[in-house]
């Protein structure tokens, strides 16, 4: 274990102010300045991904916000009008990425990286180094969509998400599992890598950091480029069964990475916007206790974590009625 000394800081009690315990930073998720109180952090981390899959409303995001993106952008009924042609495939798939940013998922793997924008110099400088995270963090995104497109326009047709049967009460289609698997996976990941940025459990980045410092942001594009394989999102899945049925691998790649390209769109817009015009102050605010990176960093991860794995997993189980309860508000 490294070696740690503790370090007495003095200001407001906010979380990660009053003191922390330092080690040596060890990748770009874990700085070593861990909150005094990071149990406190993780409980109510923990407690917030845990509110939000009682209250979220998939029925709202995707219909509601995604197809009224989606048909307003494309000029027609998204869901009812089909894909005339790979030119309007690729469109449809940018389109459709676009409808799906407000996702749960998307906005913390985001919030995660918010706190590696600030940076040192004046406002071109800022955006000059918060850029840096998100070409690798695109890269990570691209090679994953890629190649998951590319297996889809080649055997597409034979795979769990192609399937359009119902689920029925007390089972789960093979669509289903294949949700939940990777979806728990990905909830499991991110709840791991918040752990560690609290210091709670070893880095796995700590030795591959010190050759490869961005492998990180590679693997965080990773898991967001993993959402398109458990994704149950009605327009992704129009998008999927097209490219499955055209048997063209490189359209399935070109579909699926504009896919995500689109995902991240709008958060991209927003990261820089905020980096010009508040990066300066935020990084000021950071830099005087760098165990608010800690906890913002952390807290991002978590609140990803136990949504992911909570919704996609547990209260999956619930609505197929092979677990008897899961709580959830009226409107979701």
């Amino acid at each position: 274990m490294m070696p740690r000394h503790h370090t007495t800081q003095t200001g407001p009690g906010a979380l990660g102010d009053i003191g922390a315990e330092s080690a040596p930073a060890t990748s770009a998720f874990v700085n070593g300045h861990f909150p005094r109180r990071r149990g406190l952090v993780l409980l109510l981390a923990g407690l917030a991904g845990f509110l939000l899959t009682v209250v979220w409303s998939a029925r709202f995001v995707d219909q509601t916000i995604g197809d009224g993106v989606a048909d307003t952008l494309l000029g027609h009924d998204a869901k009812q009008t089909p894909i005339a042609g790979i030119g309007a495939g690729i469109v449809f798939a940018f389109v459709s990425g676009i409808a799906g940013t407000f996702t749960a998922c998307n906005i913390a793997a985001f919030g995660a990286v918010a706190p590696l924008l600030g940076g040192a110099g004046g406002r071109w400088g800022r955006l000059a180094h918060a850029l840096k995270p998100l070409v690798w963090l695109s890269a990570g995104m691209i090679t994953v969509s890629a190649v998951y497109g590319a297996i889809v326009g080649f055997v597409g047709t034979r795979m769990p998400q192609f399937s359009t049967a119902q689920n029925a009460v007390g089972t789960l289609s093979p669509r289903s599992v294949q949700s939940m698997v990777v979806f728990g996976l990905i909830g499991l990941a991110m709840f791991y890598l918040g752990l560690a940025a609290l210091g709670f459990v070893r880095d796995p980045f700590a030795r591959i950091a010190r050759r490869f410092p961005n492998a990180p942001m590679v693997f965080m594009g990773a898991l967001i480029g993993g959402f398109l394989i458990g994704r149950p999102f009605a327009l992704f899945r129009q998008m999927f069964r097209d490219a499955a049925e055209s048997g063209n691998p490189l359209y399935g790649a070109a579909a699926f990475t504009l896919q995500s390209v689109g995902n991240i769109a709008v958060m991209t817009v927003l990261f820089v916007i905020l980096t010009l015009f508040a990066g300066g102050r935020l990084q000021r605010w950071l830099a005087a206790k760098p165990s608010r990176i800690a906890v913002l960093t952390a807290s991002a991860l978590i609140v990803a974590g136990v949504f992911t794995f909570l919704y996609w997993d547990v209260r999956t189980l619930a609505r197929r009625e092979i677990i008897p309860w899961y709580p959830t508000a009226p409107w979701s």
